[in-house]
Order: C-alpha cells, then sequence, then structure tokens
C-alpha cells in the first residue's frame, strides 16, 4: 500500500502527460491551437495575479473562465467531437463506419488539393432535403465518388466545371448545376464573386453543407444554415463534416435486424 502511495505522484505527472501530448498532437497546425496558446497566456497572467496578490483581478478572470468554457464547447465542438471519436475503441459492428471515412479522407484530400491550385469548385453535400429540384435541370452523373472524378469536373478546360456538383451519399448526383443567389450578401466580401453568393443561397433554403473553394484565395469555405465560415482549415472540415453527416444509422439497422431475426427464430 505504501509503495502505491509513492507512485501515486509519479502516476498522476504521466496521465498528465499523455493528455497534454494527445491534446497537442491533435491541434498542432489548427485554429484550435491559437486557443490553447491563448489559455497558457490566461494561466501565466492568472499565476503572476496570485504571486501579487490581486483579488480583484483573480476574480473577474474566476467569472471570465465560466462563460469561456461554454464558448469553446460550442465553437470548437466539431474539433472536440473528432478528438473524442478518436478515443473510442469500436468492435466489428462499426465497419459500416470506414466507407464514410474513406469518403472523407478523398474529399478533404481533392478539396484542398484544388485549394492549393487555385482551382475554384462548388460542392454541395446532400442532407435530409432532397435536391433533385436542382439536379433534375443540370447534367446528371449518377457516379461513384472519385478524387479523380471530382478533380477532372473542376479543371476549368471542361464543360462541367462552370457551376456546382452535388454529392448523395457517396454519389457525384449532377455536375454544372445552377444554384440560387443569395439574396443578402452582408456577411460576404465584395471581393467574393457568384459561387460564394451561389453557395449561401442554397444553404439558405435547404439544410445541405456547401464546400467553396476561392479560386482568387485558394480558401476553403463552408456554408450551412445561411451561414458562411471561410478559411477552414482541413481538420475543422473533417470535424463538421463529421459532426453532420453521421453514418452509424446502417449499424443501427442492422441491429434491429438482427434483433428481428432472434424473434423468428424464438417462433
Amino acid at each position: 500500500m505504501k509503495l502505491f502511495q509513492i507512485m501515486v505522484p509519479g502516476l498522476e505527472i504521466l496521465i498528465i502527460a499523455i493528455m497534454v501530448y494527445y491534446l497537442l498532437s491533435f491541434f498542432w497546425n489548427t485554429r484550435a491551437m491559437d486557443l490553447i496558446f491563448g489559455l497558457l497566456a490566461f494561466l501565466v497572467f492568472y499565476a503572476f495575479s496570485i504571486w501579487f496578490h490581486f483579488p480583484v483581478v483573480q476574480k473577474l478572470m474566476l467569472y471570465f473562465v465560466n462563460v469561456a468554457v461554454i464558448a469553446v464547447l460550442i465553437i470548437f465542438q466539431p474539433e472536440l467531437r473528432l478528438a473524442l471519436s478518436k478515443l473510442s475503441v469500436k468492435g466489428k459492428k462499426y465497419r459500416e463506419i470506414t466507407e464514410f471515412d474513406k469518403f472523407l479522407d478523398s474529399i478533404s484530400q481533392s478539396i484542398y488539393r484544388l485549394a492549393d491550385r487555385r482551382l475554384g469548385a462548388l460542392v454541395v453535400l446532400e442532407n435530409q432535403d432532397s435536391l433533385d429540384e436542382f439536379a433534375n435541370k443540370a447534367v446528371m452523373l449518377n457516379a461513384q465518388f472519385s478524387p479523380e472524378l471530382l478533380e477532372t469536373i473542376f479543371i476549368t478546360t471542361t464543360p462541367l466545371h462552370d457551376g456546382a456538383i452535388i454529392i448523395r451519399g457517396t454519389t457525384i448526383l449532377s455536375a454544372a448545376t445552377i444554384l440560387p443567389l443569395a439574396d443578402d450578401t452582408s456577411q460576404l466580401a465584395k471581393s467574393l464573386g457568384t459561387r460564394h453568393r451561389a453557395g449561401l443561397g442554397i444553404s439558405q433554403l435547404t439544410d445541405a453543407l456547401i464546400i467553396v473553394v476561392s479560386e482568387e484565395s485558394g480558401k476553403v469555405s463552408i456554408a450551412r444554415d445561411g451561414i458562411m465560415t471561410r478559411g477552414v482549415k482541413v481538420d475543422r472540415f473533417k470535424g463538421i463534416i463529421r459532426s453532420i453527416f453521421t453514418p452509424p444509422q446502417t449499424t443501427m439497422q442492422s441491429g434491429f435486424d438482427l434483433i428481428g431475426s432472434l424473434k423468428k427464430w424464438k417462433r
């Protein structure tokens, strides 16, 4: 027992070191890294307030922490969800997610390759609301998604690059799709053109997630529910998509089928 008590401080230090290493390795080179630097600066400032006995400053900083924790959970929800999902250990029944992960990696690589090459792109990921109204007026493809196909469509020398593509599940439904333009463009900079305005417009009418690649700046933007976020980094990009398109529905369905099979067997 005494030996364990002696080892407790060492074990605690090891656990804290692993947690810090995991957080730093996950958030390194992401937007959330700025938050970690800000948190470290806050802790240093708080230590100085204790050292110099500033009770009012300490009180204000504690009030600030109470509000900041809630704000961080809301703002960085996609990153936190992705970080926690990597901690979970799933069994064979979650193999269906692998297909979704492959799709997410493929579309992420394609989008950011287009951004590096300054090739403009407009990609609409269909959610619950059907986009057949827009797809039927475009060039129907019904092609299985592949990075090569996505990047080829937005090459400026191809006839399909002008307009949006609609993706349903892992199928590219249509290309050269004309989308309605947003009437309220107050959140868009004057330098942004029709592609961003169209992405914002369809996000105001449906629950789809829209990805816009700017050919002028090479920045990736995401629009949803009438709000456009610019300069999205790849880690946050994956986190947002994963938080909206949750694939375990097929797993749940297979679970219900198993229950049904057991009931039939009992009969």
